[in-house]
């Protein structure tokens, strides 16, 4: 199964659900903002992703430069502030049984479901 973890106000997130949309694979589609991840949900993606949390956040976002920017915070401490502020987790995340992606550009997509 597919699983788009997609924040609807994003358009980079509506065109990375899109690209999955139009494989005609089987997916689903998990609103994060909406109904966010456990810690447990986040390590498996960053698993899934071969990421460090840190390059899963957005650094731009107001959150981040206000609260966190300059804190010297720990892997287990980011992935705590990404649960805790999931507007913080890049995206869209496209995740299979064994692999996930962040769909930008949207070919990361593409390549990850040929």
């Amino acid at each position: 199964m597919i699983t788009v973890y997609h924040n609807a106000r994003c358009k980079k997130s509506r065109e990375g659900l899109e690209i999955v949309k139009n494989t005609g694979k089987e997916y689903e589609v998990r609103e994060y903002l909406k109904e966010p991840l456990s810690e447990a949900e986040l390590k498996q993606i960053l698993d899934k992703l071969s990421f460090y949390p840190m390059q899963l956040i957005r650094t731009n976002e107001k959150i981040w430069k206000e609260e966190y920017k300059n804190k010297d915070l720990s892997d287990k401490e980011l992935i705590t502030v990404m649960v805790k502020n999931p507007k913080l987790i890049e995206r869209p995340i496209v995740e299979t049984k064994n692999k996930a992606v962040v769909g930008r550009p949207g070919s990361k997509i593409e390549d990850l479901l040929q």
